[in-house]
């Protein structure tokens, strides 16, 4: 580890410059540093995963009509048990032209408008038929409106559908669709700048000496963001030099700056002089969190900066607590905090101390493992985890089958 440089009397106003936050007012502080994103209307088949702006309302009623939801024959309940005589027929998109009368039926199939004069449909496998003539076989429908589909079943004109800050699946892209929608209205895609910094680093592929580590950290925070409504601009590795970061982040047009490593206060951890060099601020720097500590937030320009650390295990839990949220809160999320659920543990874990812990671990057969080394070096215990388990500051110990707080791992 690099030496900080720093007298202790330095190191004591740095602390208290920056004690240890919580990580929700961590989070809370991030959020407030965000700028406003302007507003776009966009296709349909463009909003997917977005967050969309403005509530969506329904611009007609579904089923517009009443419909019928099997296929049979549709009749007046009130001439049960019949028998009826055929006088037509109704399909999705082609409805009966006339009204049904006493005695009367028309075959009718799923999706199909129900004609005036009936009320209820019976089922094709409960009639027998002769010709035009229709007979009922069993006992029929129980009561008015069976088997039907009434207007506005699903929702009238004018409902609120998808509200404002839900992220748009593809389940409610469909219903605004149904709805009559054309286009939403989103935030526009969010620039996020990644920068990885340090003289170790080589891009991927290439030859090594045994002071050289491959770069994983862009390309892990680059799948971690897919799928949100971004735009990364890559800046590439950056040599632990001031003047090379400085010039660099000086120059960027972005809503985000992500940097990972030199975070810390060692000879070349650089990042924070290097944004303040750029006309940047520093917020917030240490989180009492476990892994990720010396993590900080501020501002360039109109960008918010986030500089987590180069380790990739805490670049990981600090990207999945404080930058994919900090992307959502941007793009409209009204919930863009990571949620958590509920497993028995596996095995007994110890008390916790001053720092939320975010513990790698495993699922089996619904119960959750903490991995034995929980060493934030550990790259690979953090590929086999399938969640972490969240142990808040100054928890007790926890006993088997005690039930925790776990984020789950796509």
């Amino acid at each position: 580890m690099q030496n900080s440089g720093l007298t202790p009397a330095t190191e004591e106003v740095e602390k208290h410059m920056f004690p240890l936050l919580p990580v929700a007012e961590a989070q809370s502080r991030l959020f407030a540093l965000a700028p406003v994103i302007p507003e776009e209307t966009v296709p349909l088949s463009a909003a997917a995963h977005r967050w969309t702006a403005t509530d969506i309302l329904a611009h007609r009623t579904q089923p517009a009509t009443d419909l019928s939801a099997m296929d049979g024959y549709a009749i007046c309940f009130a001439d049960l048990p019949g028998p009826f005589t055929r006088i037509g027929e109704s399909a999705a998109g082609r409805p009966f032209a006339g009204a049904v009368s006493t005695g009367e039926t028309v075959r009718i199939f799923t999706g199909a408008a129900i004609p005036a004069g009936a009320d209820t449909v019976m089922v094709q496998e409960e009639v027998m038929v002769e010709g035009d003539r229709i007979l009922l076989t069993s006992g029929g429908p129980a009561r008015p409106g069976r088997n039907t589909r009434l207007r506005g079943l699903d929702f009238h004109e004018g409902d609120t559908l998808v509200s404002r800050g839900e992220r748009l699946t593809a389940a409610r892209l469909a219903v605004a669709a149904i709805g009559g929608n054309a286009g939403i209205t989103v935030r526009r895609p969010i620039r996020v700048a990644i920068a990885t910094t340090g003289d170790e680093l080589v891009a991927p592929g290439h030859t090594l000496n045994s002071t050289q580590l491959p770069e994983s950290n862009g390309l892990m925070l680059s799948a971690m963001l897919a799928g949100l409504p971004i735009e990364i601009v890559d800046l590439g590795i950056l040599p632990d030099s001031l003047h090379v970061m400085r010039d660099t982040f000086a120059n960027i047009r972005a809503d985000i700056l992500v940097t990972t490593g030199g975070a810390s206060v060692g000879d070349h951890d650089l990042v924070r002089p290097a944004i303040e060099a750029a006309g940047g601020t520093i917020d917030f720097w240490r989180i009492a969190l476990r892994p990720g500590k010396p993590m900080m937030a501020g501002r360039l320009g109109s960008a918010v900066v986030l500089g987590l650390p180069g380790n990739p295990v805490s670049a990981f839990v600090t990207a999945l607590l404080f930058l994919k949220p900090l992307i959502a809160h941007m793009a409209g999320a009204a919930d863009p905090l990571p949620q958590t659920t509920r497993a028995l543990l596996g095995e007994p874990l110890p008390a916790n101390d001053h720092r939320t812990d975010y513990l790698r671990a495993e699922l089996r057969e619904g119960r959750a493992f903490a991995s034995t080394i929980q060493d934030s070096s550990m790259l690979r215990t953090l590929a086999r985890s399938t969640c972490l388990i969240l142990r808040p500051a100054h928890a007790p110990a926890a006993a088997v089958d005690e039930m925790v707080d776990i984020l789950l791992l796509a």
